[in-house]
């Protein structure tokens, strides 16, 4: 297992703070930012200095329904190559659903979503994990989701469903602290029981990050500082194994960089009081070594086609705990559809305003969509900051507007061209101006004409079809 340290988030906008900040032993970046045959300058510099930099996805969606794309995969594996990452690390979310397996339009959701703890979408997302073992050329970590809303007719805790999960594919985790937290406020989930049923001997790494509680509601934003709450989660996990490696999370509202440093050493000192402590646990017991307090931790097993160190496992059973339930067997067609089928019912009435799927809190829904809606809007902004230039303070009530009746079918930059294109459509803005700004804009990159009244009511119709 590859030993990291302290880390934290790579992000281009405190790239120098990184680079100047002591005591930082590696870092990680989101892999669908950076591309893999023009480094950012900045990491090509850390990686000169001996600095590990690790790639972390966010979109391959491996708890969806369908088979992961080839093509993603293919971009994930190069950026582990460039830039010489020991593993890569993705999530245990869904991210689109619908189309071809549901016979319905494909959603984006443009965040992750939580994949229900359930038979069907264990065995769903074990396949798809093999799949996604095959083709990278490094070891593969997933990590544990922050969620505000919960899945009905659930049939596993969370550190069973992640305990099953490791037993039956071998691969690491990427245990995110925060989202543990976020998840004891938000479902009532004990961090402590979570913890308590990992196989923590399989832990890769930890997240540590910040939020916000609004209403009740815990909102992981990575834009606050690492609450008390959080680094408790990370003293208790470091109570039963020493993590191979700690970063620090950070995407928006980005503090000077002494604040960084002083995040991170309150990481470092949360880690070691914990193991401190441990070990005089342990001498007092007259334990030679003080082993993690998991009552779920067993031997990690590797399942078939696994890789390891960048080459594949010899083919070999997939072995599972007894009593666990389990098969090595793919899902069935059956399975795949029936999770596909419950993943778009929930992703479109949190995006094309379709009825609450049964079961789920209405109340919840409504939060959620509307933080998607949000993201969507101050993503967009970054991708596009013109439009914001241009629109002003009407740019986000404007954009909350649209996305309330048009989900997001492409990626950020698609949702910005629709988004202008939904404006001018409509005859707005009213200031002409900015109207002509705003078409100057979309010609610039879509290399279209603004369309006429023709295409204005097909387009029409294919939006309200596809909020039925």
């Amino acid at each position: 297992m590859t030993e990291l340290g302290i880390g934290i988030g790579w992000r281009p906008e405190i790239a120098e703070a990184v680079e100047a900040l002591s005591g930082v032993d590696w870092v990680e970046v989101v892999a669908e930012n950076i591309c893999a045959d023009h480094l950012p300058d900045s990491l090509t510099r850390l990686r000169e200095r001996g600095v590990t930099v690790v790639p972390h996805g966010v979109s391959l969606g491996l708890g969806g329904a369908d088979r992961p794309d080839p093509a993603r995969l293919a971009a994930l594996g190069e950026k582990a190559v460039a830039l010489g990452a020991p593993l890569v690390t993705e999530h245990i979310a869904f991210v689109r659903a619908g189309g071809p397996l549901t016979a319905t339009p494909l959603l984006e959701a443009g965040h992750l979503l939580p994949v229900p703890r359930t038979r069907d979408a264990l065995d769903v997302l074990c396949e798809n994990v093999r799949i996604a073992q095959e083709s990278l050329p490094v070891p593969l970590a997933l990590e544990n989701i922050a969620a505000l809303i919960s899945w009905p007719g659930e049939e596993m805790t969370e550190g069973r469903f992640l305990a099953e999960l490791v037993e039956r594919t071998g691969v690491r985790l990427l245990i995110d602290v925060a989202n543990l937290h976020t998840n004891h406020v938000n479902r009532g989930e004990d961090p402590a029981k979570a913890l308590s049923e990992l196989p923590v001997d399989a832990l890769a790494y930890v997240h540590v990050a910040g939020g916000v509680e609004r209403d009740g509601v815990w909102h992981d934003t990575h834009a606050h500082p690492v609450p008390p709450a959080v680094l408790d989660v990370l003293g208790d996990l470091a109570s039963r194994v020493a993590p191979p490696g700690v970063l620090l999370e950070r995407d928006d509202d980005f503090p000077a960089a002494p604040e960084l440093a002083g995040e991170l050493e309150a990481i470092r000192r949360t880690v070691t009081r914990a193991r401190t402590a441990a070990r005089a646990e342990g001498a007092a017991r007259g334990d030679a070594v003080v082993a993690p307090r998991s009552s779920a931790a067993q031997p990690l097993l590797i399942g078939a086609g696994a890789r390891v160190s960048g080459g594949p496992m010899p083919s070999a059973p997939v072995l599972t705990g007894a009593g666990s339930a389990t098969e090595a067997a793919a899902p069935d067609g059956s399975a795949r559809q029936r999770v596909g089928v419950a993943q778009a019912s929930l992703l479109s009435a949190l995006v094309a305003g379709t009825p609450v799927p049964e079961g789920f809190d209405s109340r919840r829904i409504g939060v959620q969509s509307r933080a998607l809606a949000a993201k969507r809007a101050g993503v967009v902004a970054k991708v596009a900051p013109e439009l914001p230039e241009i629109l002003g303070g009407g740019f986000r009530p404007a954009f909350l507007a649209y996305a309330r009746t048009r989900p997001m079918t492409g990626g950020y930059r698609r949702d910005a061209l629709d988004f202008v294109e939904h404006l001018l459509l409509a005859d707005r803005p009213e200031d002409p101006v900015a109207r002509r700004a705003l078409t100057e804009w979309w010609q610039d990159r879509s290399g279209s004409r603004p369309p006429g009244r023709a295409t204005r009511l097909v387009r029409a119709a294919r939006h309200a079809l596809v909020r039925r």
